[in-house]
């Protein structure tokens, strides 16, 4: 490698794996790592995750980004983090210990404290935070950590208690619990933030029952958020930069003016649609803080907003096809079984496994497959399961696609992204065009983005817009309005199935 080269490490914590990538000035990734970590599933629709085996996963990563990349950890001149949302990681700040395992964000365990909420408060938190009232947010699972974790009670009394989301948890150990920080992207996740006015609401930390000492400070997305203990990587690195892994995305993506949409096939599915500095409601969509960014130390101002709409199960259905059903070894099976079929023959997979999340909302939804004759083998619900995909996304752009620009077209990223089985029949069932950028990895490659505008890396959204190139564009061929009319029909049995 160059000696000269500057880097930014990248750490990318996911829901299902732990992702490191080193980036250099032109964007270039040079290096990376992965590795999968276990899922925790104590009941049914409890979701879990060992916030230390999250901790080593992602040092571990980095480490050996660094090594297969041969530079020397003194050239990073900063790391940006970008990570699953709403995940709750409760600890002992003393310690630096979890108290509990992480509650992740498709844990439904808190759906019918949820519920008893929304008769009263639905309206007032929709205006505060953007968002429903769901078991997919933090601050439900605050409380449940609060009122039935015995060792969660001790540290409160000692005032030693904190919450915090994957972000400052990795912040918290990397700066060897020097710092506790996290941004507006993922404060904004929480249900506990006030996003018209940037700060943690009294109001709702009273209705949750959380004190705000025991959450992170809230900073811009790219201000020094601390400097990793020497012990990591044998320099300090500061870090510079932390967006929720959907708003990186929407970075990466280079989705900068307002109307600009892009859609990550991950292990949820999301679509996220840049709508400025101006702070908007709308009923098919939350509404999130997408970054805000300090420009040279300015005081706090607006930041950027996006409306989003999130599924919770994606590319998720894939993994449960491998390692729920076994009728898959790997993933990269999917698109030829689905190919081989001239049609899906009748069959649906709604994947409602926790819960379907928007448009719907409704946590009792519960994943159904439908249509399933003697004939049918297991390529049919592999190709049911593809379609899935598609069709929760075209639940959410449908309603809004006559109040899109004429030119609008979709930007795909996510591990499913490169199933071009998917992307086309995506095209076709919005009759959009979609494309794949040519740099896959939007979610990384946004947060160092991020990082490096704070460096000088690139000067303006301009010149990180230069590095962005489609990979392939798909054109609508035919019309799935059929296909999609039997789908809503699919969904409908699938609702309210466990009330």
């Amino acid at each position: 490698m160059d000696k000269n080269k500057k880097y930014i490490l990248s750490l990318d914590q996911g829901t299902t794996s732990s992702r490191a990538l080193l980036i250099d000035e032109s964007g270039k990734v040079v290096g990376k790592s992965q590795k999968e970590f276990k899922q925790i599933f104590p009941k049914p629709s409890w979701v879990e995750h060992d916030p230390l085996e999250i901790w080593n996963s992602q040092l571990e990563t980095a480490k050996d980004a660094i090594l297969k990349s041969n530079i020397n950890a003194k050239d990073i001149h900063a790391i940006g983090i970008t990570n699953q949302r709403e995940t709750i990681v409760a600890f002992d700040s003393k310690t630096g210990k979890p108290v509990y395992n992480a509650i992740v964000w498709q844990c439904r365990r808190t759906a019918a404290y949820c519920d008893e909420l929304k008769p009263r408060y639905k309206t007032k938190i929709k205006e505060k935070t953007g968002l429903e009232i769901d078991a997919y947010f933090s601050a439900s699972k605050m409380k449940w950590i609060l009122e039935n974790i015995p060792a969660a009670v001790e540290t409160c009394r000692s005032k030693s208690l904190r919450f915090g989301t994957i972000d400052s948890w990795l912040i918290y150990n990397l700066t060897g619990g020097k710092s506790f920080y996290t941004d507006p992207s993922n404060a904004s996740r929480t249900m506990l933030y006030n996003i018209k006015e940037n700060k943690y609401d009294k109001e709702l930390l009273e209705i949750f029952g959380i004190e705000e000492w025991m959450l992170p400070e809230v900073m811009h997305s790219n201000r020094d958020f601390g400097l990793t203990d020497k012990k990591h990587f044998g320099v300090e690195v500061p870090i510079h930069a932390v967006l929720g892994d959907q708003q990186a995305a929407l970075f990466g993506q280079c989705c900068f003016k307002e109307g600009d949409l892009k859609v990550t096939y991950g292990t949820g599915g999301f679509l996220l649609i840049n709508i400025g500095s101006q702070f908007k409601l709308n009923e098919n969509f939350l509404t999130t803080i997408a970054w805000s960014i300090n420009d040279k130390d300015m005081p706090w101002h607006a930041p950027t907003y996006a409306f989003e709409g999130s599924t919770f199960i994606s590319g998720a259905i894939i993994q449960w096809l491998r390692d729920g059903l076994g009728i898959i070894k790997d993933s990269s099976e999917c698109e030829k079984m689905a190919i081989g079929l001239n049609n899906n023959e009748g069959v649906y997979l709604v994947p409602a496994l926790v819960g379907l999340g928007a448009p719907h909302w409704d946590q009792g939804a519960r994943g159904t497959i439908l249509g399933l004759t003697r004939g049918s083998t297991k390529a049919h619900i592999v190709r049911a399961a593809i379609e899935s995909m598609a069709y929760q996304i075209a639940d959410l752009i449908l309603p809004v696609k006559k109040e899109l620009p004429k030119d609008t077209f979709i930007k795909a990223d996510g591990g499913a992204a490169k199933n071009n089985f998917l992307l086309q029949f995506q095209a076709d069932l919005l009759q959009m065009p979609l494309t794949r950028s040519s740099q896959a990895e939007a979610t990384a490659l946004g947060i160092a983005y991020l990082a490096g505008l704070k460096l000088g890396f690139w000067k303006s959204f301009e010149d990180i817009q230069k590095t962005w190139h489609p990979d392939e564009l798909f054109i609508p061929r035919t019309n799935r309005d059929k296909e999609y009319s039997l789908w809503k029909e699919a969904v409908k049995r699938a609702l309210k199935w466990e009330q």
